[in-house]
């Protein structure tokens, strides 16, 4: 709730007191999760209350979950029965009606749209759920140049906000959120402030001694240090896996310390892949709140040091494109490591 501004569009489910933005709810439920991100109750109860005295005043509620998890509804109130009679105009227009619906021409139209025989008792049942990938994002407003990117911020940002972006140390510059959205890795959503949507892997490396590699700091191109204190974690890249993320993730940042000749090193835990989305402002670009679906696993890799060690990664974006947008932005130059305790690590 921390990063909920006032005129923000959230959504709250039926069945629990959390709250979330709305493009963020969307692309879990939109991922085919029937649960809240947090406490796992489910997004839409059994029976839904549709009385004007129940909550249910967003009709997202019940007209997306719907669309989407073919929930069944209670049946809306039955209306009294009228003793009046219809009038004479209204029985001339409900037989034009009917004469029209089932006309040659229109009956061939309707059979031609719709590869049922008859109609269904229950037309929900139409809908079905769609089949997502794991990076699918709605489509996205283009930005031909970071300079296009920046204008479409401003007015959507606090006005010092755009401003720190790579002064203030430890943070990243417009130039990296554009490289970020032309390589599809994250998401904008359309909103004031914009919410920023990125699917993140990170990888719990355990060592024979049941220690998890934490990254404590990163040393940046510019010269400014940024602290991290939590296990690999990298991007993900359109359609990309989890494991495939995870071994890349490992072969980008610790590859200069590895034996180049050891193929394979990583290994995933059996069963230790978890999902979930968290909610909060980004240190990287200041004042714009930030959805993370994060991907984790826990993993073994061969070849490691045993104390603290350092290692330096290659350029992140190496195609920046002609007008060296890639040189503009601010990279990652060193990761340090450091082993710590598996009970004291968050995954």
């Amino acid at each position: 709730m921390d990063s909920m501004e006032e005129g923000q569009v959230v959504r709250e489910p039926c069945n629990c007191s959390h709250a979330f933005h709305k493009e963020c709810l969307d692309v879990w439920i939109d991922q085919g999760q029937l649960t809240c991100p947090l406490c796992r109750s489910e997004l839409l109860p059994k029976t839904c209350s549709t009385s004007p005295n129940s909550k249910d005043k967003d009709p997202w509620r019940k007209e997306r979950m719907i669309y989407l998890f073919v929930v069944d509804m209670p049946p809306p109130p039955q209306q009294p029965i009228c003793n009046n009679l219809p009038t004479l105009p209204d029985l001339l227009l409900t037989a034009i009606s009917i004469s029209f619906l089932f006309s040659s021409s229109a009956r061939a139209t309707l059979l031609s749209k719709t590869p049922f025989s008859h109609l269904p008792s229950c037309p929900r049942r139409l809908f079905k759920i769609p089949t997502m990938s794991l990076h699918h994002h709605p489509q996205q407003h283009r930005f031909a140049t970071p300079q296009s990117l920046s204008e479409w911020l401003k007015p959507r940002l606090l006005s010092d906000s755009l401003a720190s972006w790579g002064v203030k140390p430890g943070t990243k510059n417009v130039h990296n959120l554009w490289l970020e959205l032309s390589e599809g890795e994250s998401f904008l959503a359309d909103s004031s402030p914009p919410v920023r949507t990125v699917h993140v892997v990170t990888v719990r490396i355990i060592d024979d001694k049941s220690r998890i590699l934490i990254e404590a700091h990163q040393e940046l191109s510019d010269g400014s240090v940024r602290s991290r204190g939590r296990p690999l974690s990298e991007k993900m890249k359109p359609g990309e896996d989890h494991e495939s993320a995870a071994n890349r993730a490992v072969m980008e940042e610790l590859g200069s310390i590895l034996n180049s000749a050891s193929n394979g090193i990583v290994k995933i835990v059996p069963g230790s892949y978890e999902k979930r989305v968290e909610e909060r402002h980004s240190m990287s670009y200041p004042g714009l709140p930030a959805c993370y679906v994060l991907h984790a696993v826990d993993a073994w890799v061969e070849g490691l040091p045993e104390g603290e060690f350092c290692t330096e990664e290659e350029q992140e974006y190496p195609n920046g494109g002609a007008m060296s947008i890639a040189h503009e932005a601010v990279s990652v130059k060193k990761h340090f490591w450091k082993w710590n305790r598996a009970q004291s690590v968050q995954k």
